[in-house]
């Protein structure tokens, strides 16, 4: 069960090392300028693998049920699912429902967690793998992986690194928690951080912030929502930033740094290095101020 990019080499590793009887993952969305349908990415890939796939609007129609109990599976992996599963679920197979959860739990659990953890300024991530109870992230563990988070990564390539990690970690894991030979270990009741489902609001910049934390909102609302803020009544992407030293001035004004486009914060300035205008493509803060004449504020 899955649905993103996060999800494609588990399957991938999977389908080459057991029998996988079918997969789940969300219904075709809407997607672009013209709405057109468009397919997980998790479809897709069962579909090039010839694996059988389901996609229910909610896992307990009863035509998802009826077909979840004639695949009779033996386990059930999930990896970034995007839907909560049922004890009825959890109990169908005969070793349960293993999920691959990209954080170090019990830290950030939830639907977000690696952009939490960049927004959060953290160290490093990792993956977990859990076998799932009717909590939110809160069963028993298998095995952890960590992986430090460099000054540049985003979500997006976080999401690629992560995403490898924990396809390779499930693939290690899987053969001795089949064979009874891993002791689960209860996640610890210290440390418990949420990371809750993003929406567009939670890429808008706040000026009044130090500057490190815009810095590292852009990396966190990358590649979706995005980092944004209104200007000239729109709002304008910022792609990636840098934090600038400069004399403090009040935030949110609009200042040019070094030939680029800097908004004062509450400590210092951010450099936008690049941003997407609306209805433009991405490009360099240098380029956008060759169209932005009136970018500093008076």
């Amino acid at each position: 069960m899955g649905s993103p990019d996060f999800a494609l080499p588990a399957l991938r590793l999977l389908a080459q090392t057991y029998r996988v009887v079918g997969v789940v993952t969300q219904p075709d969305r809407a997607s672009g300028r013209g709405r057109e349908l468009k397919a997980p990415p998790v479809k897709s890939l069962a579909q090039n693998l010839n694996i059988p796939v389901i996609q229910p609007e909610r896992l307990r129609e009863p035509e998802a049920m009826a077909q979840l109990k004639a695949w009779n599976p033996d386990l059930i992996v999930v990896a970034a699912f995007g839907q909560i599963l049922k004890k009825d679920v959890l109990e169908l197979p005969q070793h349960g429902c293993i999920n691959v959860h990209a954080s170090l739990l019990p830290r950030w659990r939830g639907a977000a967690p690696i952009n939490a953890a960049v927004l959060a300024g953290d160290e490093e991530t990792g993956v977990t793998i859990m076998k799932m109870d009717v909590g939110l992230d809160t069963g028993p563990m298998l095995a952890k992986r960590s992986l430090r988070i460099k000054p540049d990564d985003t979500t997006g390539t976080l999401i690629g690194a992560l995403s490898t990690l924990g396809a390779d970690l499930l693939i290690e894991t899987l053969p001795g928690y089949i064979d009874g030979m891993i002791t689960l270990e209860p996640q610890p009741e210290d440390g418990v951080t949420y990371a809750p489902m993003l929406k567009k609001e939670d890429g808008r910049l706040d000026f009044e912030k130090p500057a490190v934390e815009s810095e590292r909102r852009i990396r966190a609302m990358n590649p979706w929502p995005g980092a944004w803020f209104e200007w000239n009544g729109n709002p304008l992407k910022v792609m990636r930033g840098a934090v600038g030293k400069t004399k403090n001035s009040k935030p949110g004004l609009r200042l040019i740094v070094e030939g680029r486009p800097a908004v004062s914060c509450s400590d210092g300035v951010l450099i936008l290095e690049e941003v997407q205008p609306p209805g433009k493509k991405i490009m360099s803060g240098k380029a956008f101020l060759s169209g932005a004449r009136n970018w500093e504020s008076s």
